[in-house]
């Protein structure tokens, strides 16, 4: 195969995060893995197997296009979900497909409803509240239109589930907000409950508020970032450790990622190194070239920041991150060649390069690192 860098998903990795979120949420709770942004940038069609193999039965994405992915993918047996984007063109082919659907306004529900008697196929809903974060759910003062809505079209849907989001559960700082989003849901859940309409799912709890919130696992919890093997913050992974006697991280990361050596040069003390004026050679420098840059989701920001590993060795990245290639000093290695491997993410021999660590180089977070890897870099499972 032909590649210039390739990624890592670890199986083992992946069973035991979800044996740790298995063991923190109960058997009686369901877990939607969440796979949008192509996985969490670890490959959807890959992941989804993977996943499903490790025993996942329900999953979660934002948008039509991505559930398409999944849908090709997937078992027939596993549940699926659109969180987000879904067209209204895009209404009836969720519907065929038993796909389920959030519904967070009242024209999308009249659609939904709609197409759905049309068809003759119950669509599969999950009425969405808006609680406080302001960004998608139906509006309090919204809950009667809705319910006149259902008592319209009561033979055209299944209550699949009632949800939310939080507006920042990874945070202590947004504590009091969250807090009050959990009593205006309960509310709303107990309104709709008197009215008659009692969903099979209740679900509000993403990968914080899973950790941080107990409270909000109900019977089901939307597990993105955890599963990975990563906390969405360090102060989450602070929230989880407290009063815990081993003060170590419980997740395993699934994704490593990794190239080669391309190339070896000496550059004379003096020298300027890449483009322009950013890293000057205070010495005789041997230095490899790496064919990775920024066009494979490696930040122009890690320019004389980044590390990779080489023979179990941390070493920097030196000069500019170019759109293809970067360069790496190669102090305190011996006879490095052309073709020797390069873990930019993951462990090699007993030395590790986190996604974290990225983070705190370029201010991105795990997310935004992991979801702009490019989705045309090969993806293999190991054991």
């Amino acid at each position: 195969m032909f590649e210039t860098s390739y990624i890592e998903l670890d199986k083992t990795a992946l069973q035991h995060n979800y044996q740790f979120l298995r063991n923190l949420i109960g058997n009686d709770v369901q877990l939607s893995s969440v796979v949008k942004g192509n996985a969490y940038g670890h490959g959807l069609e890959k992941f989804i197997s993977l996943s499903e193999a490790c025993g996942a039965n329900h999953f979660a994405v934002f948008s039509a296009d991505e559930a398409y992915t999944v849908q090709q993918v997937k078992r027939p047996e596993s549940g699926l979900m659109i969180m987000g984007m879904i067209d209204p063109s895009e209404l009836a082919w969720a519907i065929e497909n038993q796909i389920e659907v959030f519904i967070f306004d009242l024209e999308r529900l009249e659609k939904a409803l709609a197409t759905s008697r049309k068809l003759q196929i119950k669509v599969k809903i999950h009425l969405e509240l808006e609680t406080g974060m302001n960004r998608l759910g139906l509006n309090p003062s919204e809950i009667e239109a809705a319910v006149a809505l259902l008592k319209r079209y009561e033979d055209a849907y299944i209550l699949q589930g009632l949800c939310t989001h939080y507006a920042g559960a990874e945070s202590i700082a947004n504590y009091v907000r969250v807090k009050k989003q959990i009593v205006t849901y309960n509310k709303l859940a107990k309104r709709l409950k008197q009215l008659g309409y009692v969903p099979q799912k209740y679900h509000t709890a993403c990968s914080a508020a899973t950790v941080s919130y107990p409270q909000t696992r109900m019977n089901m919890v939307r597990i993105g970032i955890l599963q990975y093997g990563f906390f969405p913050t360090q102060e989450t992974l602070i929230q989880y450790l407290k009063n815990k006697k081993e003060q170590i991280d419980p997740l395993k990361r699934v994704l490593s990622w990794k190239s080669k050596v391309m190339n070896i040069k000496t550059v004379e003390a003096g020298e300027f190194i890449g483009y322009g004026t950013s890293f000057l050679a205070s010495r005789s420098m041997r230095i490899a070239t790496v064919p990775v840059g920024y066009a494979h989701g490696y930040s122009r920001s890690l320019s004389n920041q980044g590390h990779v590993l080489i023979q179990g060795k941390r070493l920097n990245v030196i000069g500019m991150v170019n759109m293809n290639l970067m360069l790496v000093d190669l102090e305190s290695t011996e006879g490095v060649q052309a073709g020797d491997e390069v873990v930019l993410i993951g462990t090699q021999g007993d030395t590790y390069i986190s996604v974290a660590s990225f983070g705190e180089l370029s201010n991105q977070l795990n997310y935004e690192l992991l979801t702009r890897l490019p989705r045309n870099i090969p993806r293999k499972v190991v054991e």
